[in-house]
């Protein structure tokens, strides 16, 4: 799944993609906030736990993840949608 970054619609990257057909890219619409949602999960999982991490070994690593995830999914609250679906101004 790629944004539309302009890395992600050069030239070189769609040659790639082409000479690679069993890679299948899914494109977010512009301006999608659930991407974001997922952006900021990853980013206080890397703050919390693996930035600073000392993992004994690879199952170590997953245990604090897996544990993170738990604890993170036990006291999760609904995402609350605010946008009033007005399209966003051009410069």
């Amino acid at each position: 799944m790629l944004d539309n970054g302009s890395s992600h619609t050069a030239k070189h990257t769609k040659t790639w993609l082409a000479a690679h057909p069993r890679w299948h890219v899914h494109w977010t619409p512009p301006h999608t906030s659930w991407i974001n949602q997922v952006e900021l999960f990853f980013s206080a999982l890397t703050r919390r736990v693996l930035r600073y991490g000392d993992f004994a070994s690879r199952d170590d690593l997953i245990e604090k993840m897996r544990r993170y995830v738990i604890t993170h999914n036990e006291t999760a609250k609904p995402y609350r949608w605010t946008s009033d679906g007005t399209p966003l101004k051009t410069a």
